[in-house]
């Protein structure tokens, strides 16, 4: 008896799939990769006092927002690369299109959230699906947005250089209609949603050894047994008389 009861995809390849998603995240942070792109201490210093939080908390809370961020792309291969699993019809691609049918001559460009792309990049994306589109009468390009503003499945209506551009074939599409368009089931989307929390329970007990593992904290006592002061060294140790900060 299926686990997940997903009709779609085997409790196998689910599993596999949301564990490989898992061991993608990032779960170790030292003080060189906390403050690869330099830690700003007056930032931190100033949310310490306005949210009345202990510089170790405001820490631990940038640890968890630059993990988060590096995290996010992860989020989009799991979404990406599900469909290989479904039906072999659907392929995702390393380069071009994110995934080709190429037996219904389906050419998909995927992105995580509507308001991803700024109008530089929605143009050129535009145009590139206009150029597929002319290889052939019956292809068709689908830009398909995980988290869309509503359920739709519409020709993308675009302005290009103050003039309006949309063609049949170009289509916005959200995760729903996609997945029922791949599936058939119509709401496959919101079944996979429902099991994720079950999935992510298996799997989590499976790699309950890996837990978040950093060493920022004690790099940064081995700079000043201040944090606060750690922090203006890591980014000011240089500057006129900040070997001799008093905080």
């Amino acid at each position: 008896m299926s686990r997940y009861s997903l009709s779609f995809i085997t409790d196998e390849d689910l599993f596999a799939h949301v564990k490989e998603t898992v061991q993608k995240y990032s779960f170790k942070m030292d003080l060189k990769k906390f403050n690869h792109n330099l830690i700003d201490p007056i930032k931190l210093t100033f949310d310490t006092y306005v949210y009345q939080k202990s510089v170790e908390e405001i820490i631990q809370s940038e640890i968890i927002r630059q993990m988060d961020k590096s995290n996010t792309n992860h989020i989009g291969y799991f979404h990406q690369n599900i469909f290989k699993y479904i039906d072999s019809d659907w392929v995702v691609q390393e380069s071009g299109f994110d995934i080709v049918n190429e037996k219904e001559q389906i050419f998909v460009e995927m992105k995580n959230k509507h308001n991803t792309m700024n109008s530089s990049s929605s143009q050129k994306t535009y145009m590139r699906m206009q150029h597929k589109i002319l290889e052939g009468s019956d292809i068709r390009c689908l830009l398909v947005e995980v988290i869309a503003k509503k359920s739709q499945d519409v020709p993308w209506l675009i302005s290009i250089d103050g003039k309006r551009y949309s063609h049949e074939h170009i289509r916005r599409v959200s995760i729903d209609r996609f997945y029922e368009r791949v599936t058939g089931e119509k709401y496959a989307f919101r079944s996979l949603c429902e099991q994720l929390p079950k999935v992510l329970e298996d799997v989590m007990s499976q790699l309950h050894e890996e837990m978040v593992e950093d060493s920022v904290f004690e790099e940064l006592q081995a700079i000043s047994p201040n944090l606060l002061k750690s922090l203006y060294l890591l980014s000011f140790r240089s500057y006129e008389g900040f070997t001799e900060l008093d905080i």
